[in-house]
């Protein structure tokens, strides 16, 4: 073959093989489309559901009526959980979450009884494991709370767009549950189909805010309340609380910046004990074994980092 014809045997396989992968990602990207149209319509189908279950569970005038002091007061430990597991974003129930204590608990507890024949040393070990769930659950909560408030300040100036549109609060409110990503999409979504299900926005909204345990969305909903009372420009309000929010985050990072030496030794002094045993075990097994028959030291000594701990943290983190 000639130099000619094989050039334009390769720049005809190159285009070929465009083509076809051209042809293959338009194909993807349209059932990508539609699976992420089904996942929405699927969220929103939750959501309403969701919603008229909060809405069907209580009643819309004393909701309406009622301080919010009153209903905090109402809430039964049961409700403080599913309140805890709502904020982290994680379907399951107060009772799911206890059993996976108790599983946890046993797990840790078994191994220690049987084996070892150590049963004091398997109840500790079984108390210190139980509350793992709860901690993972508290740790997703903080994390979807820091998200939330990350997004709140683009949230807030969306719905003053909306506004100033000449839209109403609750288009604001479906604008953001529309155009957000989660997690602050699901929760306006959410308010926004209990309002459309029949509770009052001012119930709606403040339930929004115990939801999240926001005191950014405290302030917002407060704002909004006085708003309906007094009047005013709405829209340049929600950007004076995005300003407001915006600067908040400064300081907490500033906060964090300087307490972060305090932090970190914080950490380091926890580590330690656990640490310095863990090397006795590799270089002097028999003498770290000893310590487990005095398992009350032990005991002493994990309330002692515990107490530590607290008052640590107390130093290091403070609201403002």
């Amino acid at each position: 073959m000639s130099p000619l014809m094989i050039v334009l045997a390769f720049f005809a396989g190159f285009f070929l093989i465009f083509a076809i992968n051209y042809a293959l990602a338009d194909v993807a990207d349209a059932h990508r489309h539609r699976y992420r149209k089904r996942l929405e319509m699927e969220l929103q189908r939750r959501q309403k559901e969701l919603a008229l279950l909060s809405v069907a569970d209580q009643d819309l005038q004393a909701a309406t009526t009622s301080s919010w002091a009153d209903l905090k007061r109402r809430r039964s430990l049961r409700k403080r959980v599913t309140t805890l597991l709502s904020q982290a974003g994680v379907v399951m129930r107060p009772d799911q979450l206890l059993v996976a204590c108790i599983a946890l608990g046993v797990i840790g507890f078994l191994p220690c009884a049987l084996f070892a024949q150590r049963w004091a040393l398997g109840a500790l070990v079984g108390l210190a494991a139980a509350p793992l769930p709860l901690a993972c659950i508290t740790f997703l909560r903080k994390q979807r709370r820091d998200k939330l408030l990350a997004q709140l300040p683009e949230a807030f100036e969306l719905m003053s767009r909306t506004l100033r549109a000449g839209q109403t609060m609750g288009q604001a409110f479906q604008s953001v549950a529309d155009e957000g990503v989660p997690p602050i999409s699901e929760e306006f979504g959410f308010c926004y189909e209990q309002q459309n299900l029949g509770l009052s926005s001012e119930a709606a909204m403040r339930e929004l805010a115990d939801r999240t345990g926001l005191l950014e969305l405290k302030i917002f909903v407060m704002a909004v309340m006085i708003h309906q009372q007094t009047g005013g420009n709405l829209s340049e309000l929600l950007d004076k609380l995005s300003r407001v929010i915006r600067d908040r985050a400064k300081i907490r990072g500033a906060m964090k910046a300087l307490t972060a030496e305090g932090a970190l030794q914080a950490y380091i002094l926890i580590a330690l004990p656990p640490g310095m045993l863990a090397i006795m075990f590799v270089l002097n097994r028999p003498y770290a074994l000893m310590l487990f028959e005095y398992y009350w030291l032990l005991v002493a000594a994990g309330g002692s980092m515990f107490l530590g701990w607290l008052w640590m943290r107390k130093i290091v983190n403070f609201d403002f």
